[in-house]
This record gives C-alpha cells, structure tokens and sequence, in this order.
C-alpha cells in the first residue's frame, strides 16, 4: 500500500498520513548548517559536524523512534495537539507533509485550526527557518496560544549523551524578550564562557507573552514530552535554566477572525564570534548578538522566508538542468530527473555520517565513502567535488594508505573506525578521473597537496594517484591478487580479525600477523580503476607511470582469471591460511556478488558483448552473470552473497555476525547491485539491467510500502535478502553509495550518456520497455539534446547521428560552451 504520492510538477513526496511504517525523513541544507526532518517534525540540527556541533538533541533507539525534534504545541481553548501529530498524537482532521528539495512543509488541521508550517534552511545561512501559517478554518473566531518548542544539545553530541555528571551542571541560556527587529529571542550559551566561540539562536519574530528555557519545567515531572506541562497549562513558566536541560520554547498568543490567516518566522541559528567580538559588555558576562540581530532582522517577516524558499528552487533547478531524461515511464523520469540526483547531493554534505540509522556521532567523511559519492554529484557542483577530492587526498599517508574517515569539521582523520582497509587507495583514482572526464580539469593533477594533513608535505595530486597504485602493487599475496588488509569494501568480511571478544570492533581490532589473504574485488578495482590511471598519466607524458600501471592491469587480469576463477563464478577471497571463499565447494557462501559486478564492468572476462552468442555464454563474464541471477536474484534485488551463513564463521569476521538474509550476510546490498547491473550492460543485456535496476529503485517500490518500510523517494542501503524473516523489508536510508552508484548505472549506462576524457559516450542499453526516449545532459558549459531509437535487440550497439553527419564509434566530441549539440541514436 501506499502512505502518499510523488507530485513531479512540484518536486515533492506528499505523505498523507502521519501512520507511515516508518519516521520518512528529509534533509535541509547544502553548505555549512543542516538539518534532519522526519514527516512528523523530527530530527536534529547541526553546524558541518554532527558530532561537534549539534544544535538540538535526539536519543537515538526512542520510542516512538522519532520524539525529539522541533515542535509546535497547539492550546486552542484547553484542547492540545500538534500539527505534526507527535509529539501529542491527538487525532487530526486533515494531515499532509510535503519534503520537497531542501525544504519540507507539515500541515495538521483540527477543531477548525489549521497550522502549516515550511522548514528550509536558507542559502548562505546558518539557520534553519519555520515559517507557520496560522489559519482559522471556522465559522467563529479563534484565540488560542501557541508554543515552538527545541531542546538544545551540548555541543558534543557523545559527550552530549554520556557526560551527565559534568553536563547536568553547565546549561546556560540568555533571554531577550524583546529583539530589535520586534521578536523575542533565547541563546544558548552552554561553554561560551570558557572555550567556546559560538551560541545557537532561537527567536520568533513576534513580541513572545512568554518562554521557557528549563526542560524540567516545561515537560513537568513525570510527563512524556506529548504530556508536557506548559501547553496544557496553555501558560509559559518564564523558566530560565541553569545546569539540567536548556530548551527554547515561546508562548506566541494568536486571534483569527474566521478565514483569517497569519504568520509567524521561527528562526534557529548558529552563531561565531570572533574572540574580541565575544561579549557585549567588558564583565564578559552578556553574549555579543550583533551576528544574532542581523540574521533574525534579516528573516523578520513572511515575505522574507518566502523569497528564501523562492530562491532554494530556483537554485535546485539550475542544479538538476545538468542531467535529464523525458521519457514514457515517470518513475524513471522522477527518480533520474529528481529523487536520485537530490539524494547524491544529500550524500555529498552527509556521507555516512547522519541519518536516522547513523547517530552522526561514529562516523565522519569516508575517504571510499566520499570518492564514490563524487561519481554521482560531481555533474552537479564541479567546483565543491574538486575541494572534495583534496580534502580526501590530504587524508591519506605517504606509503597510499589512508585514513579510513576523517571529520568533516577539521577535515583531520580518525582512527577511532580504523585503517588499512585496502580498497581505499584504488577509490581516490576513480574519483578524480570522473571529476576530470567531467571538467576538463587536468590542472588538479598539479594541485599540492599534503599527505596526513602534515605541512611541508605537499606533492602534487598526481603523486597521490601513484601511491594508491603503489599501495596495492607492494601488498600482493601468493596468488598475486591484492591483501585485504582489514576489509576491502566489504567491511564485514575480516579475514584477518578472528575476534572472540564480546563487543569487540571488527573495524579496529588489530590484524592477525602474518596472513595472506586476498581480495578479488581489489583485483577487480585495479584493473578497472588502473586502467584510468593509465589515461592520466598518459595524459601528462609520464609513459613510464602509465606502462608500469598497464603491465600490473594486464597481470591482475589474469590473475582473477586463473586463480580468482572457481569454474562458473569469480571467487571472493582467500582467508588467512590461503583457503578460497566464495566458491562452489562450499554449503554456505558459494558465491559473492562483488567481483562478479566489478570484474566485468573491468572488462574482465568479457569477449562478447552479445548476450545471445554461444561465446558469451561460454565466457567467464557469461557464466558468472548467469550463476548471479540464477543464485542471488530476488524479486526484491540480487542479494550479496548466497547461501548465507547460519553460523559464526571466526576466520571471516563479522559477515557471519548477522542473522541470514540480512545486511552482509545474504540481504540485498542495494550498493553493489549497480555494478551487476552496469555488467549486464556491458554485456549488451539491457532488459535484465533495466529489470535489476528496477527491483531495488524506490518508485517503483512505492506499492508496496508496506513491505518495504522506508522512504519510496530515496534509495535505502540494504533490503533484506530471501533468507531472511522479513524479506523485502529495507534499512539504512539516504546515506548509502547505492544513491551514487545507482545514478551513474541509470544516467550512464541504461540510458548510455557518459562523460569520457574526450567527448561524451551514448552507448544506451535498457531493453525494449522504453522504445524511445530523450536524454538532456549538460557538459563542460554545451547541452547535448540526445534522442534516442531503441528496438531494445540483445547486444545491439547505437549508431550516432550528430548535428545530421553520421559519426563513428559512440563519442560524441566535446562542444564549445554555450552551444547546443543534438545527437540522434539509434540501436
């Protein structure tokens, strides 16, 4: 079943009921302030850092999961609610929530009240904006009171969660009841005295009858926060806190004439003071608001938060005008032209760091996280993908190994998720040649840049792209296929971990000395990515650097194909005592879904590309796409590895922790189904691409919500695989390189519009459901109007028509920026 309806003229998912199977979320900022907003008013704020900057407070594993948010409680003559529905639950008249791109908008109606209310954080700022809209829907006139509602976090969300004893003490708030642009404002000042520099901001721009700033006081003892004491008193306490929990609450009294309507701006912004600029008085003891006054002047009114949403549009508009596709089949449309492309700017700001399944607390910036996630938003902002790749550059070590994340506000690594997890060299090269097919940009290459943040280090970002070649050819086992260090990309499969220990990290439990075990996904990455490589040093006449680099790809070829080969499929590794795994030998985990996907997206293996030719079928890329689908499809996505393991597997690590059918242990692993998916393209087999891509994309899945759980806009990282209990059910959303590796699958290879060094490739391949179709894609300042004819014939290849001359091959030269290419293909 559904739980609402995707609105594509507005770019939108409308959820009409607030009983979704799951909080359905969405993010707001792009730059510097971000904010997490479930349909219900949930989530939290933060400046850059989820964990060393957080605005306002969430418990993680709550029940219900989504209490804690910003709220707006509702006294309309002693009757409580919400808008949003929780926190109060009181039954609505009418509920809708639209998340739009960057913003979402919550309306609750009762009793003749409705109350709209638009959240968005404005470009440029660092604030998160409310505007409510207040209408009397009766036939009577309507006084009643109203009171937004924040609880504020410590700064350190984990020192925010665990240090009760120091943090029940240091709260600290200021009250201005009167602003001078006319509202009423709170700051939270918690360790402004001592180290900190910046306070947070909560303001209304309405003279307020009240506000609260003790949570004890406004919930009361005992109460749950949807019993909370203050809106049923209909009354604020002017509670100040000092010590305990500061929250930001305002009593805002309100009349409407029946069909009158009027607003109000909630305004919740961070702030930095430079240190001579600290205080607004030489005691030291009254914050300097200047910076507070002039955002919440600047976002006084109505008008002034409906020309931010304006402007949030027209800005996503501009974004998305890079890549589109006008098609018979609206999802498609909607997840290329829309969903998708949002999610991988969503990716871009967050990488793994903050969801609702990621306390923002753990984890930072993945260096593999975040150079995937550069192939699907590098299209997008060009310019912040190249700061990207530097920063993830800076964090790698001199000998090509990096830090495996690193923290997004001082950009400095951490060890507290481990290291020497081996495939992450090889991703920074895959980053930057998709940035410079994008660009144009060989000038990065020469860009200098330091290795472990170190000054003095610098060496240009070449060198960079050496040591990561270099990381995997000095770490080659016996069969001369890559070490897995402590994990390629399967971070649960830890062959050199054996860990006994309850509660023990697989990620940084120390490596068993003295192993051999290899990666064929490493293997697979290296030569595909080695081959990149090869082009760019080529490209700077480093001849020596590019023939070392095509030798080590021609031998890694062979050496997945003899001694990662099992006979049907491409085995997955070799353990710690040299053993096969993966393989057909084995009752459990006979077959992994990693080197199938990424050896023959290489090219590994491939010598046909039609899938209807005995020399397909009998080719070691035929063979192990057929064992895929015959082994690890589903209705719901191909799951990872099969069977699964139904017992601890110590040598292996943490793949056999999870109960069958469940993340890496046979769930569906919705990030490496792309690369099967890209296989089958390179294959010629479009309509089993376009079927796979399919099975695990949100909008087609959207009826059955029921089953699947979560957001039907975004992609979610894992579905649970055919061995499990609930299988079809998803977790993990947003955050996930499923968001980026399923764009480049869609934009790239089912519908075939790809950026190479150049030109741009059209070499679309999706079977016969779309037997027309048109691609508009933007690169390097010129549009392409690309219009394809598709009969859909297994293995056929499009012929081009640019500008009316027939071309050959399938790249089309880069154009002159500022002119319109129209290119016609037909396959």
């Amino acid at each position: 079943m559904r739980y609402g309806h995707f609105d594509d003229s507005a770019r939108e998912y409308v959820i009409t009921t607030p009983h979704t199977p799951y909080p359905w979320i969405n993010y707001l900022g792009s730059e510097q302030f971000f904010s997490l907003l479930s349909h219900q008013a949930g989530g939290y704020s933060f400046y850059r850092d989820a964990k060393l900057r957080r605005l306002t407070r969430y418990r993680y594993n709550n029940i219900p999961t989504d209490v804690g948010g910003r709220y707006l409680f509702v006294n309309d003559g002693g009757d409580v609610w919400t808008p949003s529905w929780l926190p109060v639950k009181a039954d609505l008249d009418h509920f809708e929530a639209r998340h739009g791109l960057g913003y979402s908008t919550i309306t609750g109606e009762r009793g003749g009240l409705r109350v709209e209310s638009t959240f968005l954080v404005p470009l440029g700022e660092t604030a998160e904006l409310q505007k409510v809209t207040f209408t009397n829907t009766s036939d009577a006139p309507k006084s009643f009171q109203a009171f937004p509602y924040v609880e504020f976090c410590l700064w350190n969300a984990e020192d925010d969660q665990t240090n009760y004893q120091r943090n029940l003490s240091i709260g600290e708030v200021e009250v201005e009841e009167t602003t001078p642009s006319g509202g009423s404002a709170i700051y939270h000042r918690t360790e402004y005295r001592e180290r900190r520099d910046h306070y947070a901001v909560f303001g209304v721009n309405v003279p307020a009858a009240g506000f609260d700033t003790d949570r004890d006081t406004f919930v009361g003892a005992y109460n749950y926060l949807g019993e909370a004491a203050v809106p049923r008193a209909g009354k604020a306490a002017n509670s100040v806190a000092s010590g305990w929990y500061p929250v930001g609450s305002f009593q805002v009294d309100v009349e409407l004439a029946p069909g009158e309507s009027k607003d109000v701006v909630i305004v919740l912004g961070y702030v930095e003071n430079p240190d001579e600029e600290k205080w607004a008085d030489d005691a030291h003891q009254v914050v300097d608001k200047q910076r507070a006054h002039a955002l919440l002047e600047r976002f006084a009114t109505g008008a002034s938060v409906d020309a931010a949403v304006t402007a949030l549009k027209e800005h996503w508009t501009n974004l998305l005008s890079s890549y589109s596709v006008r098609s018979s089949d609206e999802k498609l449309d909607r997840m290329v032209n829309i969903w998708n492309q949002y999610q991988c700017m969503v990716t871009f700001n967050m990488s793994r760091s903050a969801s609702f399944f990621e306390t923002g607390m753990g984890r930072g910036m993945g260096f593999r996280d975040s150079s995937q996630d550069l192939l699907g938003f590098v299209h997008l902002v060009p310019e912040r993908a190249r700061e990207r790749i530097v920063d993830i550059a800076s964090t790698q070590f001199p000998d090509g190994s990096a830090y495996h994340q690193y923290q997004p506000l001082t950009k400095r690594g951490n060890h507290n998720l481990g290291s020497g997890f081996n495939d992450d060299p090889m991703w920074l090269v895959g980053g930057v040649a998709a940035y410079i097919k994008e660009t144009g940009d060989w000038g990065i290459l020469d860009e200098p840049v330091p290795f472990d943040n170190a000054e003095g280090s610098e060496v240009p970002l070449f060198e960079h792209l050496v040591k990561s070649v270099d990381h995997v050819l000095t770490h080659l086992g016996p069969h001369g296929l890559p070490l897995i260090g402590r994990a390629d990309w399967n971070d649960c499969l830890n062959l050199n971990c054996f860990s006994t220990t309850p509660g023990e990290s697989f990620q940084t439990t120390g490596n068993k000395t003295g192993g051999v075990a290899e990666s064929t996904f490493i293997a697979a990455q290296f030569v595909l990515y080695g081959k990149e490589f090869v082009a760019l040093a080529r490209h700077r006449g480093d001849e020596a650097q590019a023939t070392r680099a095509a030798d080590a790809v021609e031998a890694m070829t062979q050496a997945l194909l003899t001694d990662g080969w099992d006979g049907r499929w491409f085995l997955r590794a070799y353990d710690y005592y040299g053993n096969p795994i993966g393989t057909d030998a084995h009752d459990e985990g006979k077959i992994w879904i990693e080197p199938q996907g990424f050896a023959i997206m290489a090219g590994v293996g491939v010598e046909s590309t039609d899938p209807t030719s005995p020399q397909w079928a009998a080719s070691p890329a035929g063979k192990a796409l057929t064992a895929v689908e015959e082994m690890l499809g589903t209705d719901h996505g191909m799951v990872l590895q099969y069977p699964a393991y139904t017992t601890y597997q110590v040598h292996m690590g943490e793949v056999s922790t999870y109960p069958p059918g469940y993340k890496e242990n046979g769930g569906i692993f919705c990030h490496n189904n792309p690369w099967v998916i890209i296989a089958e393209t390179v294959a010629g087999a479009g309509a089993s691409a376009f079927d796979h891509y399919k099975r695990i994309t949100p909008a087609y899945r959207e009826d059955i919500s029921d089953v699947h759980k979560l957001e039907p806009y975004v992609y979610a990282q894992m579905i649970a695989g055919k061995e499990a209990v609930r299988h079809g059910e998803a977790k993990n959303s947003w955050l996930t390189g499923t968001a980026a590796w399923n764009f480049v699958t869609v934009s790239q290879y089912l519908l075939g519009v790809r950026p190479d060094f150049d030109g741009l490739v059209v070499d679309p391949q999706l079977g016969p459901d779309l037997p027309e179709f048109t691609v508009t894609r933007v690169a390097r300042g010129a549009t392409y109007e690309i219009t394809v004819t598709n009969s859909g014939t297994p293995g056929r290849r499009a012929s081009l028509t640019v500008d009316g001359a027939p071309i050959e091959g399938r790249t089309v030269p880069y154009a002159p920026a500022g002119t319109t290419v129209r290119v016609a293909a037909v396959l």
